[in-house]
Parts: C-alpha cells; structure tokens; sequence
C-alpha cells in the first residue's frame, strides 16, 4: 500500500499544490457528468476526491466509476481549492478537493446491510450485529476517543498522587457480593470452580494489608444479572484503595479527579461537591441517588393528612405508613388520561394507584381528590408551595412504597415536562449511610453496601442491640441523578467482621470458608483502610451525552446477554465438557443469539 501523507480531515487552504496520498473507506460516491466524486472517510473526517475523464489516465477513471460506499481505497492526487461558490462550510476540508491522479483499491467491500451515515434509523440488534460498520460512524469514534482520554487522564492523576497500579485475578473464589457471579469450571480440579470478580473488593483490601497503601486500577468486573439501559454484565470500573485514610481524604481524591476529567475533557469547572445525609435523600428525593437539577420535593403532608376524612390517608397512617406530596410545576394542563396513565405507572413500583389533585386558577383544589382535601386546602398548599395550574400527587403507604413512587415519578414527570436544564451539572456526595438494611421477605439483616463496610465507632455497642440505628462511613458520588460510584471506610480488625458476619447470618464456619484468607490478613496487621470504586461506563456515558450503557462499549452485549456479532454465549462440544467433566441436565436448548 502507497505510504498516506495525510489523513482525511487534515487538509487546509494551507495545502494547496501539494501532492498528498489519502486512504480510507468510500463514503459517497456521484457522477456529475463523467467527472466522479468520492468522499474519502478516515478517522479524521472527510475529503472529496475528483476523477476527471480527460485526466489522460483513463484506466484510473474506469476503476473509479466502479467504487461503491465502504470500499477501501488508496487515493493520490494534488490538493487545489474548490471553485469559487463550490466550498462546503459543513465540512473542516471544505475549502479544498483532490484532483486525483492514481487510486489503488485495497479491498472491495459487499453490499453492506446499512451506511455508517444511515446508524441513526437503524435497529440497535442490527448494529450490534455489524458492529464494526457501527464503529465507523464519526459518534462512535468520539465515543472511545473520550473514553481514551478519560482512562489516560485517571492513570495520570493517580500516578502523580503516588498511586500504584495493581493487577488483580480474574478468576477467583466464589464470594456472595450481591449478585451472581459468572463461575468457570476448572480442568485440573474436576468439580471445582472460579468466579470471574464482581470487583476486585477483597483483593484490593488484602493488598492494604501487604502495605501497598495507595492502589488504584482500572478493572473489569463481572455480575451475571439481567442488563439494563445503564448497566451491562461485563462492566468497567475505576478502582482505588488507600491506607491511614478517613472518609474525607477518600472523597477529596476522588474530586479532584472528576474535576480534573471535566475540565479537560468537556470544559466544565466542577465546584466543591456538596454532602448530604442519606436520610435526607431519601426522604426530600425518594432515593439515594438525587436528581438536584430540579424541584418537586417529597413533602411530608402526614400532619395534615390526619386532619381530613379521606380513607387512602387515615388507613396509610394507622398502619404505620406515611403520606408525601409533590407538586408538578404546570402539572394543571395534564389530561385525566394522562393522570390516570401515571396512577397505572405507579403499580408498578408497589403502589395501589396514585391520588391527584390540581390547583385552580383562582387559588383553590380542583379535580381528583379535591373534595376530600376541603378542610385542609390552604394549609396544603401554603405547606407545598403550590400556584395555580400546578399538579399536586399524593403518595400514600409504607415509607418504602410512597419514597420509590413519588421518587421516580418526580424524575418521569420532570424528563417528560422538560424541566432539567440543558447543560445543568449537579453534583452531591449522599453520606451516611446505615450499615443495615431489614430483608421483610428473607426475615434477615442485610448489608447496604457490602459486609466490609465499617460501622462507625461511636455505634458500635448498639451493632447487635439496634442494627438499624448502626451508621457507617460509607458515601456515594451521584450526578444528575446517577450513581457514579460508591466506596466506604473498610473494617480492618477481625474481630469486628467477624460480628457483622454474624449478624448477617454467616456463622464462624461459613466465614472462615468463604472470606477466611481475608479474616487471615486482618489478623496479621491491617491498617485501617478505605476507598471508592467509579463506574468508568457511566461516567464515559455523562461525558458524551447517552443514556444508553452500550454506546460507551466498544463491543457490548445485548438486554438478553448476548453478543451478536460473535454470536456469544454458544454451546460447546461434548469433548470440551467431558474434559472439564461436565454433564449437562437433559433440558430444550434455546439459542439465545437473535440474528438479525
């Protein structure tokens, strides 16, 4: 192949009379008359190659006239400006065009079942499928070259802070972590398993324990639970452990980081990130992740509530529950379809409907449940905040049920009444996390963030009398209503993860199996020790503007878990199962692979 002196996008005003050789795909091609026009893509941009008929090498203009998109081509030619009204403003190398003297054609390109340029109308599962024409879309290029840029500004910042980065196993002991992990046979030790790491948690602590003090890496991670929009099987994750740390020493390392990514990536100064308490999340946003780009608070009406006659209320309250409102800014226009829409949307997060009542233009309640709210009308909406032609939605029920409904429907309502700001970057740190979590259906404790999660020395008499009341030091960073990564201080004496085991219901000897290199290595000299993990995915994904996870991943898997392009998970041979001595359960095999 002819050696390229530039590439695609490259070329200027400034370039003019030079002789250039250019290679990359077809990405049009016309006829104008005899004279042919190619646009030359690399991964740069875009040049216009021109094949005069009278160039006197007409061989050159016959194998032009058979170029078709995505042929692969070598193009030699001198760089000269457009005529005069011909220049096209759209594009960098606008102002210029190669008069084309010798094209090489490096590979002859079928018909392909879509142009990178057409990816925008085309089904996901089909670009997937052909993902590698999908790579070629100038969006996706930017894409990794963000997520390039991002992974070399992080190994940078944390190298200059005294960072090491360290490797650790891929296939290791099973753990329970909270999710299922994805188990690989092994050949040597028949009946045996590795699990692929849900995150390197227990490594990194085993490596505070060998003195590394400040470990940092970017790992693959592994949870085999169903795929969502912002959330994939196989996922990347920026990783870092410290020693003789606090919690503010971990979140002032993990700002400046961000800060540093957002400045030099997109522009944007991030300002000192706010703090507030979990329980102030939750019960202000209905979640531990808050959305702070708008208003519609979860207000607490269970004082008011009490005063009226309306059955939905008085029954929430007499059986322990609470009542919340939220008041939808210009919610009054809303349709009773359209309220009634949101009433059936509600079931599906615990709610047995969803009571709704709007403010009239002269002040008072209309609609709904208005006739219900008579006594209380003026002291609601003073207590709201509330103008006329606002929505006002009412969540009634257990603190759980009533904080996930009206949480997620202040996000819905606020993303489909467009009231997020266009640019808007809110950030928070949400801190104070219980240790605890009660599991009503399993009847147990459970860990809200994992079980090496320290609780907090000043709750640590009350951690088998009140585990409800037990608070740690853990925090998570969220932005615009996404979690970007969590972490936390970890416990690093014995003794005391052997009392959270215990409370969770893993005895002496289930522990020593399952976590008993870990309880070795804190016995033998552990510092204290935290750190935070930062879902790179969701931060690429905020960076370039996409909600969906799979935009950010070079080769991404399906909602069902698949590759289409490899056509994996696939089923293996007998041989290869006899020799890991594996027998498969008699059962109807389904191919998961959907080809397009």
């Amino acid at each position: 192949m002819p050696e390229r002196t530039h590439h695609c996008g490259d070329l200027r005003i400034a370039d003019v009379d030079q002789t250039v050789r250019l290679a990359g795909w077809v990405n049009s091609y016309r006829d104008h008359g005899g004279v042919i026009f190619i646009d030359l893509r690399d991964r740069t941009g875009i040049t216009q190659a021109v094949f005069h008929p009278d160039s006197g090498n007409p061989q050159i203009h016959e194998l032009a006239d058979r170029l078709r998109n995505e042929d692969v081509v070598s193009i030699e030619g001198r760089c000269v400006a457009r005529e005069q009204g011909m220049a096209n403003p759209k594009l960098p190398t606008g102002e210029i065009e190669v008069q084309a003297t010798n094209l090489v054609v490096l590979n002859k390109a079928q018909t392909p079942p879509f142009l990178p340029d057409d990816a925008g109308s085309v089904q996901e599962d089909t670009r997937l499928r052909y993902r590698y024409i999908d790579l070629r879309r100038p969006r996706m290029y930017e894409i990794l070259r963000t997520r390039h840029r991002a992974t070399k500004i992080m190994r940078d910042y944390f190298d200059e802070a005294g960072f090491l980065e360290v490797e650790t196993p891929f296939l290791c002991k099973s753990t329970p972590e909270g999710a299922r992990d994805f188990l690989v046979p092994s050949r040597l030790q028949a009946g045996s398993f590795y699990a692929l790491p849900q995150s390197p948690q227990l490594f990194k602590q085993i490596l505070m324990a060998g003195g590394v003090e400040r470990y940092v890496q970017i790992a693959r991670c592994f949870r085999d639970e169903d795929p969502r929009a912002d959330r994939q099987a196989e996922f990347t994750q920026l990783d870092l452990e410290m020693s003789f740390v606090d919690q503010d020493e971990v979140i002032t390392i993990t700002e400046g980081l961000v800060r540093r990514i957002w400045s030099e990536v997109l522009g944007v100064e991030v300002p000192p990130i706010a703090r507030m308490s979990y329980a102030d999340a939750v019960s202000r946003f209905g979640s531990d992740r808050p959305d702070l780009r708008f208003g519609m608070e979860l207000i607490d009406i269970g004082d008011l509530a009490g005063q009226t006659d309306f059955g939905v209320f008085n029954g929430a309250l007499k059986a322990g529950g609470i009542v919340n409102a939220i008041r939808v800014p210009g919610g009054g226009t809303m349709t009773r379809k359209e309220t009634d829409g949101l009433a059936e949307w509600s079931k599906g997060f615990g709610a047995k409907g969803l009571a709704v009542t709007k403010v009239g233009a002269e002040g008072g309640l209309e609609t709904g449940i208005a006739k219900f709210l008579a006594s209380i009308a003026e002291a609601l909406i003073e207590k709201l905040g509330a103008e006329p032609g606002d929505l006002i939605c009412f969540g009634a029920d257990t603190t759980k049920v009533v904080r996930r409904v009206l949480g997620e429907l202040r996000v819905k309502l606020a993303k489909e009444r467009g009231l997020i700001r266009e640019g808007d970057w809110q950030w928070v740190w949400v801190v104070d996390f219980p240790a605890f979590d009660w599991n009503e259906d399993a009847k147990r404790w459970d860990c809200l963030h994992h079980p090496f999660t320290a609780p907090r020395d000043e709750d640590l008499d009350k951690l088998e009398s009140d585990p409800a009341g037990v608070l740690t030091d853990a925090y998570d960073l969220v932005l615009n209503g996404s979690e970007l990564g969590g972490g936390s201080i970890r416990i690093h004496q014995p003794e005391l993860q052997s009392r959270v085991f215990a409370l969770l219901g893993i005895d002496e000897q289930a522990a020593r199996t399952k976590f008993g290199f870990l309880l070795d290595a804190l016995a033998y000299g552990a510092p204290p020790h935290g750190g935070i993990a930062l879902g790179l995915d969701r931060i690429i994904m905020h960076l370039v503007g996409t909600t969906n996870i799979r935009d950010v991943i070079a080769f991404p898997k399906t909602q069902a878990g698949a590759d289409l392009m490899t056509e994996a998970p696939s089923a293996v041979d007998e041989a290869q199962l006899a020799e890991l001595n594996i027998r498969l359960a008699a059962m109807t095999r389904k191919d998961p692979i959907a080809v397009p």
